[in-house]
């Protein structure tokens, strides 16, 4: 039998715990697909899984990593969805197709606390994966799982960006990208933030209308504020604790504010900030296939590309956990296999 090669996680002590390993190439059950693995990427959630700081439990021997896309080699004898050589996205959350989520749709996110996707070979149910973007190559689409669909609900599903709309974005992550290219796409006036000229350059080429570094102007919330005569209509907040309080401030009274990360440490927040100005403070999980179909189609229609910030190849996966952990990129870091 064929064997394949994965990594685990036999411990949660962080990336130096990652451990590769093989197993046989599994066979598709009635209503699966074996796909052949070509590209994945990371998310800030795999290191916290790998460290042990994600707040959930997990099992010794977790397989990592929630984003991959790859082609269909096998089908099982009932699949309808799928043919050997489809390109392929696999779905963040299995059991989540469609409609709002729920405590059962939203179980079972793949990399933790089910297994994940850093495999070569991977068996699939036929309804959790979705037709990777035909202009995009796997690296490309290997990216948009988590981050993108994130960003897609925040900014279009649930945040309904149209013209004339403000939107703030915080960073140059994955999530903070996509948010900006969405944004943009729909018509609305962007502002973002960032720690040097030479990335907020980058975000302006993006379609970021304008750009503050918060580094030099560490209350950027009241700058945001001022520079838009009353704030933004939408924030979208991937800092948490830390930069929440900036964020108060620089959305308008009854905007909106969706909540995705947790990637500066801060004090708590005044509730009265969120009483006072009547703001909704959105917490945001990916989203459905559903989403992620209506994303990708999209994507198509104005050829819109993910922006990677490096690739590494699948062996040498610790170093891309690594340059990860480093929060120096723009963009998403990727592992290939092709």
């Amino acid at each position: 039998m064929t064997t394949t090669r994965y990594y685990q996680l036999p411990r949660f002590t962080g990336v130096d715990a990652l451990r590769p390993a093989t197993r046989e190439v599994p066979a598709p059950g009635p209503r699966q697909v074996l796909v052949r693995m070509r590209a994945w990427s990371l998310n800030y959630r795999d290191l916290m899984i790998a460290s042990d700081t994600y707040g959930r439990a997990l099992t010794p021997g977790l397989v990592p990593l929630s984003d991959g896309a790859g082609e269909v080699i096998d089908a099982g004898a009932e699949v309808t969805r799928w043919s050997a050589g489809d390109r392929v996205v696999g779905i963040f959350m299995p059991h989540w197709i469609s409609g709002p989520a729920t405590a059962d749709k939203t179980a079972g996110a793949l990399g933790g606390p089910s297994d994940g996707v850093l495999a070569q070979y991977l068996v699939f149910d036929q309804d959790t994966l979705v037709p990777a973007p035909a202009h995009l190559d796997f690296a490309e689409a290997a990216t948009l799982p988590c981050a993108a669909v994130t960003a897609w609900n925040a900014v279009v599903a649930g945040g309904g960006a149209a013209p004339g709309q403000s939107v703030l974005t915080l960073g140059s992550g994955g999530v903070s990208l996509f948010a900006l290219q969405f944004a943009a796409l729909s018509g609305a006036h962007v502002i973002a933030t960032s720690s040097s000229d030479a990335k907020l350059t980058r975000l302006r080429a993006l379609g970021a209308a304008d750009g503050i570094d918060y580094v030099r102007t560490p209350e950027w919330g009241q700058t945001v504020y001022d520079a838009t005569c009353g704030g933004v209509d939408h924030v979208v907040e991937v800092g948490g604790a830390g930069t929440l309080p900036q964020s108060l401030t620089a959305v308008r009274t009854g905007g909106r504010i969706s909540i995705i990360g947790v990637l500066a440490d801060g004090s708590g927040v005044d509730p009265m900030t969120v009483v006072r100005k009547g703001v909704t403070l959105q917490g945001m999980f990916v989203g459905s296939r559903e989403m992620f179909e209506d994303m990708n189609r999209a994507l198509e229609r104005h050829r819109l590309r993910p922006v990677i910030d490096r690739a590494f190849p699948f062996a040498e996966t610790p170093a891309a956990y690594r340059h990860f952990a480093s929060r120096g990129h723009f963009g998403k870091v990727v592992i290939t296999d092709t």
